[in-house]
């Protein structure tokens, strides 16, 4: 149990609990509320003498354990440019979780991510939700695949433009995004009517590209679209409608700049940033860190992300100390790195607050987490405590 507590709960109607308790079991909350309601104090029993707790936070854009911490193309595993199309890979089959960045995120609070392959191709592959603790990611796993990535703009171009092959233009890049996505629909139809159909049995032959793209169809996961520019941010809704796939926007580093458009786009949020970085390319020149604050007050599902390790991960707190700087309201922030990112992402049956029947993930503060002078107390995932500074 932790008691004496003052609990943000992040739930839907932001509850905080000035003096409460929570009580876990085998990694779940399964009771929680005033200290005045409670029954039993059981002898495991951390007193937090008035210090707060959050829930852990969420990182929805990450290439965490997939870049190799201080190393080169021996830790590279993020990027299969071999293949402008390759949705059946896997995030889980190249993250290692012994990478050092994992520690690091939980010292900083960050109890889950997302993490998946990179924006060199058209359709990269598959993302997963995982907890930032352990040393085997099968028992990371929060869902894999969560999405699938898809990129548009000049990280297609430039990648396949060194090497004389398409696309290098975003025409190419929309085009070869819609014919694998025509096709994949043709073999979802066909493998749906030949399971519906026991008599006549004429199921497509196997391929694993298109198997991978199914879940969009089933509307089981979404399709997470790199964009910068305001041209690539439409270009990706256009084709989410066309095949009607669920879209959620990816960096959207313009978003700031079409929000009456965007606050009528069928879109299940924006993963917001990096902005504590260079602008490196010239789709960026409008890169601000008032961007989520600008996005978020037109009532577009908004998480702030550090698109990891083009922001190292254990910054996701400044970056959203930072946009509340920048004019972003501060609950709306601590909301983006934590219940925003989960509900975008699906995941929020299990993190991103604190609820009974939730993941025990908790980030113990003496202090405001948005104040840069202060780090987490301790860091608790699954119920276990995983980190201490005392």
């Amino acid at each position: 149990m932790i008691i004496n507590a003052k609990i943000h709960t992040m739930d839907s109607k932001n509850t905080v609990i000035e003096k409460g308790y929570i009580r876990y079991q085998n990694g779940k909350i399964i009771a929680m509320g005033d200290m005045d309601s409670i029954e039993i104090i059981d002898s495991e029993v951390l007193n937090l003498c008035g210090k707060s707790v959050y829930p852990g936070f969420v990182d929805a854009h990450t290439h965490l354990g997939m870049f190799g911490d201080s190393i080169c193309f021996e830790g590279d595993d993020g990027n299969e440019d071999s293949d402008p199309i390759m949705p059946q890979l896997r995030a889980i089959d190249a993250v290692n979780p012994m990478d050092g960045y994992f520690q690091e995120a939980l010292a900083a609070g960050i109890t889950t991510v997302l993490t998946g392959p990179g924006s060199a191709d058209p359709i990269a592959g598959q993302i997963a939700a995982v907890k930032t603790c352990g040393r085997c990611i099968d028992k990371m796993i929060i869902a894999a695949p969560v999405a699938i990535k898809f990129a548009l703009g000049e990280n297609p171009k430039s990648t396949f433009h060194d090497k004389d092959q398409s696309p290098v233009t975003r025409m190419a890049t929309a085009a070869l995004i819609r014919e694998t996505l025509t096709k994949a629909r043709r073999y979802y139809i066909d493998k749906k009517n030949a399971f519906e159909d026991k008599e006549n049995d004429d199921s497509p032959e196997f391929d694993a590209k298109y198997d991978a793209l199914v879940p969009l169809f089933q509307k089981e996961i979404p399709a997470h679209f790199h964009v910068h520019r305001a041209d690539d941010i439409f270009t990706a809704l256009r084709i989410s409608k066309e095949f009607d796939i669920d879209c959620v926007l990816v960096h959207a580093t313009e978003a700031h700049l079409i929000t009456e458009e965007l606050s009528e786009a069928n879109i299940k949020g924006i993963l917001s940033g990096p902005f504590l970085t260079d602008r490196s390319k010239p789709e960026l020149k409008n890169m601000t860190p008032r961007s989520p604050g600008i996005i978020s007050s037109h009532s577009i599902p908004t998480a702030i992300i550090t698109d990891h390790p083009e922001t190292p991960i254990q910054y996701l707190t400044l970056c959203a100390a930072v946009a509340v700087r920048e004019g972003m309201d501060s609950t709306k922030a601590l909301r983006a790195i934590t219940i925003e990112p989960a509900k975008i992402c699906g995941i929020s049956e299990r993190v991103g607050s604190i609820e009974i029947g939730k993941d025990a993930d908790f980030v113990i503060y003496d202090g405001d987490p948005l104040d840069i002078m202060n780090k987490p107390v301790s860091v608790f995932v699954n119920g276990r405590s995983v980190f201490s500074r005392e």
